[in-house]
């Protein structure tokens, strides 16, 4: 601040140039001397008031941690059961049902169709009359015919009597011998003739039973193509009806070449089974055996063709229809199982997070021998009864507190394809099968266990 005296100074000195009001100029010193102390009281006790927020959020946050760091915090985790049963190892392809007999039937004689002995969609058996053609002109040629075979007949006794008669004479020297053996060929000339005769016959009857058209086998009849009163022809490209045999029926399905060898070497031990399920591969619709496997391989796809039968009491199976094919290959007895979804993998191999009785987890080394669906078997590592966490496993460590909550079982009904040894056979698939699964990592992995 400037004294009395600065200011009697200052205003001599400004005296002596130019005149200036004095006051002005001191209030002005006054104000740019006091503007930098209080800028900077502003700015400290700002300071103050942001160190002291920032200490009390580090107090709070050390509280925390401290709190944290003194008790483990607890996940919540699905848990499921280990467990051992019976696990059916299968191999799922692709395939059509195929009728295991079908028949186009066509007349083989020209002729008006006199009656249609059956409805469409009829179940028949073999020789049931279906459908009967006109047979009075094969009666008329018939009748002709017989009546041809008496007159040749007639003639045919006469030749051999005279035959007869001229070898007789032969031995007295009243008759040649060439007379004897032009008679002896008349006689060869008429037997021709009359065994002519009966073969027309045998044509005729055979006509007349072509206008009789049987069922060839056993089969349900599809839509008619004809009426009585039609004209049918031996030349028509068009069948009458089609037959077609549903009891037994064929399903054609395809698997990888790499497991022939495993198949064919059950099929020597037995028979195996196989069941046909949907097209969305949930619903069974019914179980055969197979039967055979083509004798070549596919080599544009690598797979080849199998063939399984079925007895289709139910009439689940239709020809052309499109199934999945579930070939039994081998049960693995008293099996390990546990959730697909409990195992993981690191750096060291596969491995589970088993809940201890604290309720505290441990990873554990396992062996896998068989992934199928939703359920992995296992050969080391776990023991049937311990439980192993299922989902939530990115929040765990070691030693890390869970609490657990609704298990999903190993082979429940979101389990793998045959993991549920104890549900009957005619049971919904829904209950054996995981939705989306296929057969083929399964298919690896079970000719890698054998």
């Amino acid at each position: 601040m400037l004294t009395s005296n600065t200011c009697t100074s200052c205003r001599a000195f400004v005296g002596k140039t130019r005149p200036f009001p004095m006051t002005d100029f001191c209030e002005r010193t006054q104000r740019v001397t006091r503007t930098p102390i209080k800028r900077a009281f502003t700015i400290f006790i700002l300071a103050a008031v942001c160190a002291f927020f920032i200490c009390c959020s580090s107090s709070g946050d050390s509280k925390q941690s401290r709190a944290q760091a003194a008790g483990p915090r607890t996940v919540s985790v699905a848990t499921a059961p280990v467990k051992r049963q019976d696990v059916p190892v299968y191999l799922s392809g692709l395939g059509a049902v195929t009728a295991f007999n079908t028949a186009n039937i066509k007349s083989r004689v020209d002729g008006q169709i006199m009656k249609v002995n059956v409805r469409e969609g009829q179940n028949v058996k073999q020789g049931e009359l279906l459908i009967e053609i006109d047979s009075r002109p094969f009666q008329v040629q018939l009748d002709q015919v017989q009546a041809q075979l008496s007159r040749d007949q007639a003639q045919l006794r006469d030749a051999q009597l005279n035959l007869e008669r001229y070898t007789s004479l032969i031995p007295s020297g009243s008759i040649a011998q060439q007379q004897v053996d032009t008679q002896k060929a008349l006689v060869d000339q008429l037997s021709g003739t009359v065994r002519t005769d009966q073969a027309q016959i045998d044509n005729a009857k055979l006509q007349i039973v072509y206008c009789h058209i049987t069922a060839p086998f056993d089969g349900r009849v599809g839509l008619r193509q004809v009426d009585s009163g039609n004209i049918a022809h031996a030349s028509d490209a068009n069948p009458m009806l089609i037959l077609t045999q549903l009891h037994p029926i064929a399903v054609i399905f395809t698997l990888p070449e790499d497991v022939l060898p495993a198949v064919s070497k059950r099929m020597q031990q037995g028979t195996l089974e196989v069941d046909a399920f949907s097209r969305d591969d949930q619903t069974k619709l019914a179980s055969g055996k197979l039967l055979t496997i083509d004798n070549q391989i596919d080599p544009t796809t690598g797979t080849a063709k199998l063939k399984a039968v079925f007895d289709n009491k139910d009439s689940q199976l239709w020809p052309n229809q499109f199934v999945n094919a579930d070939l039994l290959l081998e049960t693995r007895k008293s099996s390990t199982v546990v959730p697909t979804a409990s195992i993981l993998r690191g750096p060291q191999g596969t491995f589970v997070y088993a809940v201890n009785p604290d309720k505290t987890v441990q990873d554990k080394a396992v062996t896998i021998s068989l992934t199928q669906g939703d359920t992995t078997v296992i050969t080391s590592g776990l023991n049937p009864g311990e439980m192993v966490v299922t989902d939530g496993q990115d929040k765990l460590q070691r030693g890390s507190k869970i609490e657990m909550r609704s298990a999903t079982p190993a082979g429940g009904p979101s389990g793998g394809r045959g993991v549920a040894p104890m549900a009957s056979p005619n049971e919904n698939a829904g209950h054996r099968r995981a939705a989306g699964s296929t057969g083929a990592s399964a298919t690896g992995s079970a000719i890698q266990g054998n």
